[in-house]
């Protein structure tokens, strides 16, 4: 793996955290979006991300402003990958986006860029032809908040090559990841086979008037010692991806109870940008969310 030049696409919840995490460890960085507006509020929460590195890994102001000067950034896609070694997407987890993102990118990306999705839950086989490179693509998942819960799930398609899985998980350590490969396409990797039940069991929970988020979350932390309940991981997740997983789950399957779920989500949360700890509120308000008091459990 002689990987240099890394390119991520997408500045919001984990892309700016594996833009900063990429750079903290001496890779030169371009951080793409979709225009220059969206790339000046990502610069502000590199800030933020300086602060819980020294903060969280010690890390000291030298290698803050090491890694801020390892960073760029363009809205120009052809500017973004013309150097790159490495492409990792982290847009929007919706198939047709996804797609045409890969289309546009493969009319502008050099020979030897690897594509590697990190996609929560779809599949690099839905997308391994529009890249039109099937076997420099495959699928490198992060757990939000990467500096301290440094897992990296690397995942091929049928066709990847074998060399190009091997160079991920190199890199995968090489940023300060637990490199974790799977043997086969599985929708949701390891973590989110594990963690998504758990979510839309407690959405569901919520949805059909059982219990609210916080009884809901103290059960959870409570019975099992977890530090976090379902609602608080996700505010931390994002809700915008939870309603973007359930809005396909719902068009695909036509649940009742899904499109509900969708329809709540919307209405109470993503129409007033009650999006998690990104804005400062989702089903609790931060910084100070309820559950971490330690009052909250009494």
């Amino acid at each position: 793996m002689n990987y240099k030049n890394i390119t991520i696409a997408g500045s919001g919840v984990l892309g700016y955290q594996i833009a900063f995490q990429t750079a903290f460890h001496g890779f030169n960085v371009t951080v793409y979006d979709i225009n220059d507006e969206v790339l000046e509020k990502a610069k502000t929460k590199f800030d933020t991300l300086g602060d819980a590195y020294k903060n969280d890994l010690n890390a000291t102001q030298e290698e803050i402003d090491k890694t801020g000067q390892n960073l760029s950034y363009t809205s120009n896609l052809a500017e973004a990958v013309k150097n790159a070694d490495l492409l990792i997407e982290a847009i929007p987890e919706n198939p047709a986006i996804k797609t045409d993102f890969y289309k546009k990118l493969a009319k502008v990306a050099p020979e030897k860029t690897v594509f590697a999705t990190n996609s929560s839950t779809l599949l690099p086989s839905q997308f391994a032809e529009a890249t039109g490179r099937p076997s420099k693509f495959l699928a490198l998942h992060f757990a939000n908040t990467i500096w301290i819960h440094n897992t990296a799930e690397i995942m091929g398609h049928a066709t990847t090559d074998p060399k190009v899985f091997d160079d991920l998980v190199a890199f995968a350590k090489a940023i300060g990841m637990l490199a974790l490969p799977l043997h086969k396409e599985q929708p949701g990797y390891i973590l989110n086979t594990l963690l998504v039940p758990l979510l839309s069991a407690a959405t569901r929970l919520l949805v059909t008037e059982v219990a609210d988020p916080q009884t809901i979350d103290k059960t959870w932390m409570k019975a099992t010692g977890a530090p976090a309940g379902p609602f608080g991981i996700l505010d931390v997740v994002g809700i915008t991806t939870a309603y973007n997983i359930d809005k396909i789950a719902a068009e695909k399957t036509q649940d009742e109870l899904k499109i509900k779920t969708v329809k709540y989500l919307k209405e109470n949360y993503i129409d007033k940008n009650k999006l998690g700890v990104s804005t400062g509120e989702g089903f609790y308000k931060y910084p100070n969310p309820a559950y971490k008091n330690p009052e909250f459990l009494k």
